[in-house]
């Protein structure tokens, strides 16, 4: 008992660092995250003394009911006398201590999430914000390509247009639509797009310099509501930022003029 129950105080004080940490990244990889290890132990170890810290505050100022830091190091020591006389008022105290991390455990969880929301409502990680260094989420680089997450409130894109150069049967094909979403792989790596309103023409037949045409008519759309592109299949990717103007008001017609009586 005297290792595994030290091992086991650990686990349960360090698990709301873990969690917090997970929650408040944005991350397109669904396997296991492989950040080096010295960075996940530090960034939790932040992340529950923080919790801790706000959490024992509260609870000394809403009971009557106080931290001993003793008995904390009676319990991670590794003798066995020592570990049971901090059992002792430990199982005394039974109900609040399970109200401590139940709390804790539920705010590290929801806590996160918020600010992460918060983060993004706010625009507070753009790449040229003033608290992108600190805030923006490295581990989600499609999202800020194709959710146009980069732009100002102000300045984001109604509409994003998606170019993919694609080979069918030996014969390479410009694919255009619009966005309509995306999905990553285990990896994090882009998987594919669903578009729409979807044209495609054969690369050869490419707009001249000269042609003064929009060069649409080189197209032809393609049937169907929506349609899935493999990223694994597209040669080059093109992204195109669309953002609608409203159209000028048309001047009111001049009133016809009244005839004499």
């Amino acid at each position: 008992m005297n290792i595994a129950l030290p091992a086991l105080a650990f686990f349960f004080i360090l698990l709301p660092g873990f969690v917090a940490r997970s929650r408040i990244k944005r991350v397109e990889r669904q396997a296991l995250d492989y950040s080096p290890f010295g960075q996940v132990v530090s960034e939790a170890v932040f992340w529950a003394g923080g919790l801790h810290g706000l959490w024992l505050l509260l609870t000394e100022a809403l009971t009557d009911l106080s931290w001993r830091p003793l008995l904390v190091l009676q319990l991670l020591s590794s003798d066995a006398q020592t570990q049971k006389l901090a059992l002792t008022p430990l199982a005394a105290q039974a109900g609040p201590v399970a109200l401590y991390f139940g709390s804790l455990m539920a705010f590290a969880f929801l806590a996160p999430t918020g600010v992460r929301w918060c983060i993004s409502a706010w625009r507070l990680d753009r790449v040229h914000a003033p608290l992108s260094p600190l805030v923006r989420f490295s581990g989600a680089p499609w999202y800020y390509l194709l959710r146009g997450a980069d732009f100002a409130r102000e300045d984001q894109p109604d509409l994003i247009a998606v170019s993919a150069v694609v080979d069918v049967a030996g014969q390479p094909y410009l694919y255009t639509g619009l966005l309509d979403e995306y999905f990553t792989d285990q990896t994090g790596d882009l998987d594919r797009l669903i578009l729409q309103q979807v044209m495609r023409r054969p690369l050869s037949a490419d707009k001249k310099p000269d042609s003064g045409t929009d060069g649409l008519e080189r197209f032809y759309p393609v049937d169907g509501d929506y349609f899935v592109l493999r990223y694994r299949e597209a040669i080059t990717l093109n992204i195109a930022y669309i953002k609608l103007q409203e159209a000028p008001a048309e001047p009111a017609a001049p009133a016809a003029p009244v005839p004499a009586a």
